[in-house]
């Protein structure tokens, strides 16, 4: 959400406004849709509309001062010392706030001090550590439209874009449709996303700040040639992007939006990585949200992967890891050489990797504010202590016997001259910022030394100087003293005053004492008070130049930080393997996929009781599991864990089960779950369809595909024959490794006609009027549903489930039967025909019935009736 223009000044540029108040419109009028903080001494002001909506989002005081162009101006303003929490919070909701600080020198400017606009916050363009989730990339991304449409005209390709400002990793992927564009939106989760400003390129469904850009931002030459300029280089053969239209023309617009908003140079974004599809699972935005990655279905981060797998020890591991378990790989060298390092790091090494790592400062995002001159000081003491680590760390890899484990020592290799310069230049425990000084050491710089040694020694000066004016003056009271307003003073008592000598002059009178300065104090004050300032400018200009210093080496760096944060994800692998058990799963070329006894990770993690570890078999022969059973009984979860095992082993990881091989997959698709899409008019089935034609489309032989009860949306003989054309296509057409779970059970008849396709249920147990849920997989199929039994579980009235007992022995009995006394399959693709009835006969007499037709109740007395009675009830035994 953008902040709305000032509209309530239709005289912004009159000349009946105060000189800063034009100034403010002018510098205004670049950002109209911006919160803009203006700098006035120790404070970020706003003004007009922008201090209205500020007030409002901040619940901080409005207030309206002073006039200008003769109305009261409304203000509002955060202290700068505070002013990252209230960034925050704006960019929590949406905001982009431009900075705008005093660059002229207030003691020479005759007018207004000269202002300007440093750098635009924008949710995508975050650095500061106080801004960020540490554990989350907070990315800035931009997509643009291809050159070639499919033959209906309705799609072309996409070029996508991301840039993480925070640590400099700039990628570019393109993607062959809109359907795919939202998959890899859904898997970055951009915090902004930039696009053009026209009709070729749709609106995405994102959840973040979207900024449209004009189309000309674009266009393919200027963006070529910007990031040929940010690279130093004359063509992007070298990152493999030559010949990406989209992707570059994406690439390009995105850095022309971040050199206007940072106003600098980006020196730690120093290269291009092009993702390609074809080297990692491909995972459907559906399917993504299905399989609870980092986000729940309900949004939330309890129980996911994520909060499973993630015991990183850096926040920089977090980050990696997470978008190792977003993008899991098909280059299975590059997966095998994973598995292999965390199963060196278990047998050896992988406990005292993380002692190595515990406490290490987010390198990665230090590096990036050392490149954009944003670095505090307690950015250099946590560098200094991570490069301090690595001598040992080499230790450690060098007992490894892993080949990635090698690549990355060497990655990380030691610093030892920044490692040096850290030590010298800066105290062990600096203050949080540098405006007061005090964060470089002593010995650092002799300049420095003997300006502080002239304030350190004003303490002696003073007390001297006020043990010889008491001795001289005979005033036993007499103190020296000092204060920021009126500098140093010797202050005497009211009553002492008839004692001064003549060579005091007087400074400031109080309501008990009068304080003096003397020639010689006089002196000494500008002797100090200059050599403070100039300690504290000298100061200043130390760091500026030790952080250059360090960005000299900012390339060798960012691939120690790369390092680093992988030692960790790899690191974390090894240690859930050992703390739950997971095993190195084995890769194999043949198409399958095996698992004994896999467990769900995530479901496992969180029961209190032991979790029931299930079988599963996909080969030639086994293409299809058409699942059975009882709901609760377990489908839904032994359906996923399948797909969390493939994605995990992918990622690089062990998985929990007793062995596990895998064959190659290059899509893993979920249908599961039901809900509505009320934003965009779909309904519950609506949107189940949308998820299956996007399976049957584009699912191969290849695939993981899971689908759970299609066809519960509509009627039963539609949902049937759904279920069962789509069943049909899957294990018949696609022959992709299919798990379909389903309540029709006239589907278990594919078994026996379809190559491939094998019955297994979840089985469970009636305990009298209840159900016992087994949760194991067995082959054949399911007996009955238990639905009934679930309901009574759910707290369904006695009362509806009597009537719900009856009713179904009613439809049993009234359900048609076969010559042969089966129940009746009905065709699912012809029109429906009632079972012709049974020819008639003509019934036999009823002797007791026609007794009865014979009395005349009127004639009969009540013993006569009686006796009448007996004599039926007899005949009926008989």
């Amino acid at each position: 959400m953008a902040a709305q223009p000032n509209t309530s000044d239709p005289a912004a540029n009159s000349s009946a406004h105060t000189p800063m108040m034009r100034q403010y419109w002018r510098i205004k009028g670049d950002y109209p849709n911006t919160l803009l903080f203006y700098r006035m001494g120790d404070f970020y002001e706003l003004f007009y509309d922008d201090a209205q909506r500020a007030a409002k989002l901040l619940d901080i005081t409005l207030t309206k001062r002073g006039e200008s162009a003769g109305a009261p101006i409304p203000m509002a303003g955060v202290p700068i010392h505070s002013a990252e929490s209230y960034l925050a919070r704006l960019v929590r909701l949406g905001e982009s706030v431009a900075i705008c600080e005093q660059v002229g020198d207030p003691n020479t400017a005759k007018g207004p001090v000269d202002r300007q606009v440093v750098r635009v916050v924008t949710p995508g363009t975050l650095t500061e550590e106080a801004l960020l989730e540490e554990r989350s990339d907070n990315l800035l991304a931009a997509i643009a439209p291809g050159p070639r449409p499919t033959r209906d005209g309705n799609e072309c390709s996409y070029g996508i874009a991301t840039l993480e400002l925070s640590s400099g990793r700039f990628t570019v992927l393109e993607v062959p449709s809109g359907e795919e564009l939202e998959a890899e939106l859904e898997r970055l989760k951009p915090a902004e996303l930039i696009y053009p400003d026209d009709d070729q390129t749709p609106i995405p469904q994102v959840d973040c700040v979207v900024q449209r850009r004009a189309p000309w931002h674009f266009e393919l030459e200027p963006a070529r040639r910007l990031l040929l300029r940010q690279f130093a280089t004359h063509d992007l053969s070298g990152f493999g992007a030559e010949g990406l239209q989209a992707p570059i023309a994406a690439a390009g617009a995105l850095l022309q939006y971040v050199n206007e908003t940072q106003q600098a140079s980006l020196p730690h974004v120093s290269g291009l990585s092009v993702e390609s599809r074809s080297d990692a699972i491909t995972i459907d935005a559906a399917s993504r949200r299905n399989l609870e990655i980092e986000r729940n279905l309900s949004g939330g981060t309890e129980h996911t992967l994520a909060a499973v797998i993630d015991s990183s020890i850096t926040a920089m591991g977090g980050r990696l890891l997470r978008r190792w378990l977003q993008r899991p790989l098909r280059q299975r060298e590059v997966v095998a050489e994973r598995h292999a390092a965390v199963e060196a790091l278990l047998n050896g090494g992988y406990t005292r990797l993380r002692q190595l790592l515990d406490g290490c400062a987010d390198v990665e995002r230090i590096l990036a504010r050392i490149a954009l001159a944003s670095a505090r000081p307690r950015d250099l003491t946590g560098l200094r202590d991570a490069l301090q680590r690595l001598p040992e760390l080499q230790n450690l890899l060098s007992e490894l016997h892993a080949e990635r484990l090698q690549q990355l020592a060497e990655q990380a290799s030691e610093h030892p001259q920044t490692l040096e310069l850290l030590r010298s230049a800066v105290i062990d425990s600096p203050p949080a910022t540098i405006r007061d000084g005090g964060v470089i050491a002593d010995g650092y710089d002799s300049e420095l030394d003997e300006l502080r040694d002239l304030s350190r020694n004003a303490d002696t000066f003073l007390a001297d100087l006020e043990l010889r004016e008491r001795e001289q003056s005979g005033i036993a009271t007499l103190k020296v003293g000092f204060n920021r307003v009126h500098g140093y003073y010797i202050e005497v008592s009211r009553g002492q005053s008839d004692k001064v000598p003549e060579h005091f002059s007087r400074r400031q009178t109080l309501k008990g004492a009068e304080r003096y300065i003397t020639p010689e104090l006089k002196r000494f004050e500008e002797k100090v008070l200059s050599a403070r300032e100039r300690a504290l400018a000298r100061e200043k200009a130390l760091y500026e130049a030790l952080i250059s210093k360090i960005g000299e080496d900012l390339a060798q760096l960012q691939e120690c930080a790369a390092a680093l944060a992988e030692l960790d994800a790899l690191g974390t692998f090894a240690e859930r393997a050992q703390a739950l058990a997971y095993v190195r799963p084995e890769l194999s070329n043949t198409p399958g996929l095996l698992i004994e006894a896999g467990r769900h990770p995530v479901v496992e993690h969180t029961l209190n009781g032991p979790f029931v570890p299930n079988d599963l078999c996909f080969d030639n022969q086994r293409r299809m599991l058409l699942i059975t059973g009882p709901n609760m009984g377990g489908k839904s979860t032994y359906m996923r864990q399948t797909a969390l095992i493939a994605l995990l082993a992918y990622a690089g990881s062990f998985v929990p089960a007793k062995r596990a091989v895998l064959g190659p997959i290059d899509r893993i698709f979920t249908r599961i779950g039901a809900a509505d899409d009320l934003a965009s008019g779909r309904s519950t089935f609506m949107v189940e369809m949308t998820e299956t034609a996007n399976i049957l489309h584009n699912a191969t032989a290849e695939s993981l595909v899971l689908m759970d009860e299609i066809g519960r949306g509509t009627s039963t003989f539609d949902g049937l024959a759904l279920a069962w054309a789509c069943a049909e296509r899957l294990a018949k057409e696609i022959r992709a490794f299919t798990l379909f779970a389903t309540h029709y059970f006239e589907m278990t008849t594919l078994e026996q006609t379809h190559p491939g396709v094998v019955n297994v249920h979840l089985d469970a147990t009636e305990h009298g009027d209840s159900i016992v849920f087994l949760h194991s997989v067995r082959e054949g199929p399911a007996n009955q549903s238990y639905g009934l039994q679930v309901a009574a579980l759910a707290g369904v009235p006695q009362g509806v489930l009597k009537a719900a007992r009856e009713k179904l022995q009613g439809l049993e009995q009234n359900a048609a039967i076969t010559p042969q006394g089966d129940s009746l399959q009905l065709s699912l693709f012809d029109p429906f025909t009632p079972a012709a009835p049974p020819p008639q006969t003509e019934p036999k007499p009823d002797p007791v019935r026609q007794k009865i037709e014979q009395i005349d109740p009127d004639e009969l007395t009540p013993r006569q009736a009686l006796e009448k009675l007996y004599e039926l009830k007899q005949e009926c035994k008989d």
